[in-house]
């Protein structure tokens, strides 16, 4: 026969006796040999009498086989002695399963679920709360221009340049795509009614004044509000996050010269540039649509513009641009102050920045649509 290293140890199964009136427990108690023990544990239960739990021929005891010697405890009720014989180690695990057992058996009960009306009071609550920090935020950024406009020396330039440069120039690609082809659906939409009618040449007065006074403007927002406004919450939240807002503070600057302002006027300078460009593109897939679809000539549609586009429909167009860059700039970076915590809420915020600044956009841009016409803007 071959000897066995020395250091290779046998695992003898788990066994149980029943002996007068001594319960002995032997082998290797296991998760391995814990399906041999089940016809065993049923006659231990059944077995009356049983004075005296004696676990000293175990080789081997884990958590299953912990659980399963208190099982065995259990079945003998309240006054059941505990186990003797069990090795030192063997008697901390059983000890460690029992707390654990205990501990996992005293759940608190569940808090019941508020009634509809008190979630309903905590949201518009928490809405509440967020519109008066933003009231406090859009003080603070007043108060922060008033002082960069009573010492200039304080600006960014840096900063500001980058900005614009973020903002603006590299919008250019997807600002101009996509105006072009909202100009083309428009033009396609209203030509294919037009040529029904035989009033073909009125495609350059749907396709201008639609492109000029509202689509352009608000296309571009919507473009800028989940581009760069998503970018300037992601950027002040990381910020907050690894504590760099508190750096500054500390080495005495303020984050609304550093952070806020150069963003909020690149922003003023880049939007209604956009806009003007957006413009031109859209009038320009106009064109072509009407070109392709109308048999209008380039020429005729470009020598109709200016008879149909005044200097006031241009600047109703150009003129909401500020005011969008405004609103998305300030929700953008009051986000980006919003976050606590780690990267989720990063996440969390830059949506909840995206969806404000397009619904505040578009709220305000149809109020100003609805009055327009008692201000004599039509």
């Amino acid at each position: 026969m071959t000897d066995l290293p020395s250091d290779v140890s046998i695992v003898t199964p788990p066994t149980l006796v029943i002996a007068g009136r001594t319960l002995r427990c032997a082998g290797a108690w296991t998760l391995d040999g814990a399906d041999r023990l089940e016809p065993l544990l049923r006659a231990a239960a059944a077995a009356p009498g049983v004075a005296v739990l004696d676990a000293s021929g175990i080789t081997r005891l884990d958590t299953a086989g912990a659980l399963l010697l208190l099982q065995i405890a259990a079945d003998r009720g309240a006054g059941a002695p505990a186990w003797e014989g069990l090795a030192p180690e063997d008697q901390a695990l059983l000890d460690l399963v029992r707390e654990r057992l205990a501990a996992g058996g005293e759940r608190p009960a569940p808090a019941p679920r508020a009634s509809f009306v008190a979630r309903l009071g905590e949201h518009s609550w928490a809405h509440v709360e967020q519109a008066i920090g933003f009231l406090g935020f859009l003080g603070e950024a007043a108060v922060a221009a008033a002082r960069l406009i009573r010492n200039p020396r304080r600006l960014r330039w840096k900063a500001l340049l980058t900005a614009i440069e973020d903002a603006g120039a590299d919008a250019v690609p997807i600002v101009g795509l996509l105006s072009f082809l909202i100009g083309v659906v428009v033009a396609y939409q209203g030509g294919q009614l037009l040529k029904t009618y035989g009033a073909n040449i009125f495609i350059v007065e749907m396709v201008t004044l639609t492109m000029v006074r509202e689509m352009a403007p608000l296309i571009v927002a919507i473009i800028v509000a989940g581009r760069t406004g998503s970018a300037y919450t992601a950027q002040i939240g990381t910020m907050q996050v690894t504590e760099e807002v508190d750096a500054l503070r500390t080495i005495g600057i303020h984050p609304m010269d550093l952070l806020v302002l150069p963003k909020l006027m690149a922003l003023l300078i880049a939007l209604p540039l956009l806009t003007l460009f957006a413009d031109a593109l859209g009038v320009f897939g106009g064109m072509l649509v009407a070109w392709s679809l109308l048999d209008l000539n380039l020429v005729a549609f470009a020598e109709r513009i200016p008879a149909v586009l005044s200097w006031r429909s241009l600047l109703v167009g150009v003129g909401k641009a500020p005011l969008f860059a405004l609103i998305i700039a300030l929700v953008g970076c009051f986000q980006g102050f919003q976050v606590r915590g780690g990267a989720d809420s990063v996440g969390r915020q830059t949506t909840v920045s995206v969806v404000q600044s397009i619904f505040l956009v578009i709220i305000v841009d149809a109020i100003l649509v609805v009055n327009f016409g008692s201000w004599g803007l039509r």
